[in-house]
């Protein structure tokens, strides 16, 4: 192993012990270090002659390295070739990769670039400005890339929904649609399975984003929970045809208060949620019935509106009820955007594309690795014992808990790519 012996100049001793005491002595260390790098590269020391020697130095140039001690003025030598370059960067690279992923969460958690400027001015001593956290993030594209090409597998149960951020592109902002989907797994798992950027809400936006999920190995979807968007609906029947369609009761509700009279709206939506909520299709169709004639007259927009959405509104009654809950709705879909919306504020207005599908799908990213890693969402054991009955076979005694375990185990989250982050380069300034 090679050695060398580290000086300090005579003025920098009383800043050693100072408050610059630390930076000092790294910088002094590191400048050092470059120095003997270049001697054993060109195989000679300064002004030397030997026949062993293959180039000769160029000067210095100063380049400034932010680390979490401070700022450190480096001197770093040039050759005449130009070839010369000192493995300190990769070496730094690898000791301060935890501190660019430390500021790459921090914008994750919704710290504005603007405040992490702040805070690494405090840490550092300098600031990184907030084009420089925003370059410091492009780590995040190779996982967020991978974690949007894995494969996937049976998901019975899928849960879309899209929600509206504004993107700068030519000059002008843009209001572009994020679209999300979600799955429950056979295992019972919550997963969040992908996202597309399109430029609105629309048949063909939502077509690519099934296309993309079904190139990946999506199978087995057999109930879809969505809003009534006409494209989305659209989209929908065209690539999971077989697939039970079930429109979201929360949506659903507020179109009633709006066909209906200010006056009877409490009233009527009490009504409407004694149909929606029953325990099976042959309640809700005899608790309509006697809802039309309560309200007959009184509300005659509402009733045709519950009456031609009947079977859209109530899919999700075939299945035991312990699901009802789960899928007449898409609020855990809300829940989830709700915390999309919650970092977008902060943002406001991404700069281009590239940077809202980095965020939003870390953002997603990190939603599924927390899904995919905890408790199970729900117990899957009544869906295949139903699933088995629907299909002609025998009631398992167990209730369909055999038929569980030895479904394949669920896919790998984004916890399996935890750990495995690309390297960062930064470039010092």
């Amino acid at each position: 192993m090679a050695q060398f012996e580290v000086t300090v100049d005579e003025a920098d001793l009383p800043k050693l012990f100072s408050g610059q005491g630390l930076s000092t002595l790294v910088e002094q260390v590191l400048n050092q270090m470059l120095a003997h790098q270049v001697t054993a590269a060109l195989k000679a020391q300064p002004g030397e002659r030997t026949q062993e020697r293959v180039g000769y130095r160029n000067g210095t140039r100063e380049r400034e390295m932010q680390t979490r001690i401070g700022t450190i003025t480096l001197k770093v030598p040039r050759t005449r070739e130009g070839e010369f370059s000192p493995d300190l960067w990769e070496r730094y690279q690898r000791s301060e990769q935890a501190f660019v992923l430390a500021l790459c969460e921090m914008v994750l958690q919704g710290v504005s670039t603007r405040k992490v400027e702040a805070i690494t001015e405090v840490l550092c001593g300098a600031a990184f400005s907030k084009s420089q956290v925003s370059k410091l993030c492009l780590v995040l594209d190779p996982l967020v890339k991978t974690w949007r090409e894995r494969p996937l597998e049976t998901f019975p149960f899928v849960l879309v929904d899209a929600i509206v951020v504004k993107i700068r592109e030519e000059g002008r902002v843009r209001q572009c649609a994020l679209l999300i989907a979600c799955g429950i797994d056979e295992v019972g798992y919550r997963h969040v399975l992908g996202f597309a950027l399109g430029d609105k809400e629309s048949e063909a936006s939502w077509s690519d984003l099934f296309a993309s999920l079904k190139s990946r190995g999506l199978t087995g979807v057999e109930f879809i929970i969505s809003d009534d968007h006409a494209g989305l609906v659209k989209a929908v029947g065209s690539h999971f045809a077989g697939a039970t369609w079930q429109r979201c009761q929360a949506h659903f509700l507020r179109n009633l208060s709006d066909a209906c009279p200010k006056t009877e709206v409490e009233s009527f939506l009490a009504s409407a949620k004694q149909v929606l909520h029953a325990p099976d299709l042959a309640s809700a169709r005899t608790r309509f019935r006697e809802m039309c004639q309560s309200f007959e007259g009184r509300c005659s927009k509402a009733v045709a509106l519950l009456e031609s959405a009947f079977d859209e509104v109530t899919s999700v009654m075939v299945l035991p009820v312990k699901y009802h809950r789960l899928l007449r709705t898409t609020n855990s879909q809300e829940r989830l955007n709700g915390e999309i919306r919650r970092r977008d504020r902060v943002i406001r207005i991404y700069p281009n594309r590239a940077s809202c599908e980095r965020l939003l799908g870390a953002l997603l990213m990190e939603f599924d690795e927390a899904m995919t890693s905890g408790k199970v969402y729900t117990n899957m054991d009544d869906y295949h014992t139903w699933r088995l009955e629907r299909s002609g076979g025998d009631r398992p005694k167990d209730g369909g808990r055999a038929l569980r375990e030895a479904l394949p185990e669920a896919m790998p989250s984004a916890a399996a790519f935890k750990g495995k982050e690309s390297e960062v380069l930064l470039t010092v300034a």
